[in-house]
């Protein structure tokens, strides 16, 4: 069993941040005993960023005393939370990787728990494959009913395995590992707030490869949540990524990405459709769940709207 390594100890091989998207006491709970049960990896440093509306999340401080609870101070998220504004689990994500030390960071979340050799498995593909800046792994559904599978699929449809192990366009910050140096190189990309699109582009501009491995996996189990809270999800983080990618960008091009967007629910579903038939996998499954697709990614192409009209991503 791997053990966590205390803030007060000398910096260690591996940092592992996890980000709080539910903020659940039960949620992160799973997670920290799914890492305490790494095999094969060394010491390493757990950090767990928190905002004022999860401050109870501290009570698990006493289960696991060498965990670093780092409280986010200054900045008001109890807003952001009851709208469903991801901007908080951004910013938190940049608190972790700035308190991280470890030569190789790894980001998850509350809501994913790891296989045991996730943390070895990551540190070893970054290992064989020297041009690597990050690597990342597959995330599979943990939840149960239809709900948890279709928010499932909308967020992480393309990580379920099996995976094309090599070179890749998109990895999942849910599981995910960078080399120290290459964040470094493009800390300007994160240290106001972690976008995972904005960071992996600016990897690989500096010519670094973005890399998938089907031998990494994690769970990804939403307890709990309700058809209004995933449709508010899927609005914000639909704003949250086209404000960001339109970032900078003349009012023309802003306006022709909004005059797109009642195309998305059909593209977006199509394409989760698309997915499971060429991996041959939960396609009965997906099929039941198509209207609840559909709804989830109108709701989605009304948040990328709002961002391309406005060019803001909150």
């Amino acid at each position: 069993m791997a053990s966590f390594v205390s803030a007060s100890a000398a910096a260690p091989e591996l940092s592992v941040v996890v980000g709080l998207i539910s903020g659940k006491v039960a949620d992160l709970e799973r997670c920290l005993v799914a890492l305490a049960a790494q095999q094969g990896a060394p010491p390493f440093e757990a950090i767990v960023p928190f905002d004022a509306p999860c401050a109870g999340v501290r009570t698990l401080a006493a289960r696991f005393p060498d965990v670093q609870f780092v409280p986010l101070e200054g900045v008001d998220t109890a807003a952001a939370r009851a709208g469903g504004s991801r901007e908080h689990h951004d910013t938190l994500r940049t608190l972790g990787l700035r308190r991280a030390r470890g030569r190789v960071v790894i980001l998850t979340e509350d809501h994913a728990h790891a296989e045991p050799r996730w943390c070895a498995g990551l540190l070893q593909g970054l290992a064989d494959h020297p041009r690597a800046g990050c690597i990342g792994g597959a995330v599979e559904c943990g939840g149960q009913g239809m709900l948890a599978f279709a928010v499932w699929l909308c967020d992480f449809g393309r990580y379920m395995n099996p995976l094309a192990d090599g070179p890749a366009w998109y990895v999942s910050d849910s599981n995910v590992a960078y080399r120290r140096e290459v964040l470094e190189e493009v800390a300007d990309a994160w240290r106001g707030d972690y976008h995972e699109t904005l960071v992996h582009g600016a990897i690989a501009a500096r010519g670094h490869e973005l890399r998938l491995t089907s031998k990494v996996v994690v769970w990804q189990t939403r307890s709990g949540l309700t058809l209004g809270e995933a449709l508010r999800e899927r609005r914000v983080w639909g704003r949250s990524y086209a404000g960001s990618r339109v970032a900078g960008a003349g009012a023309g091009k802003r306006l022709v990405l909004a005059a797109l967007t009642p195309l998305l629910p059909f593209v977006l579903t199509w394409r989760l459709l698309r997915g499971v038939l060429q991996k041959r996998r939960l396609v009965g499954r997906t099929v039941a769940a198509l209207p609840l697709l559909l709804l989830l990614s109108t709701t989605w192409a009304i948040g990328e709207f709002a961002g391309y009209v406005t060019g803001r991503p909150r």
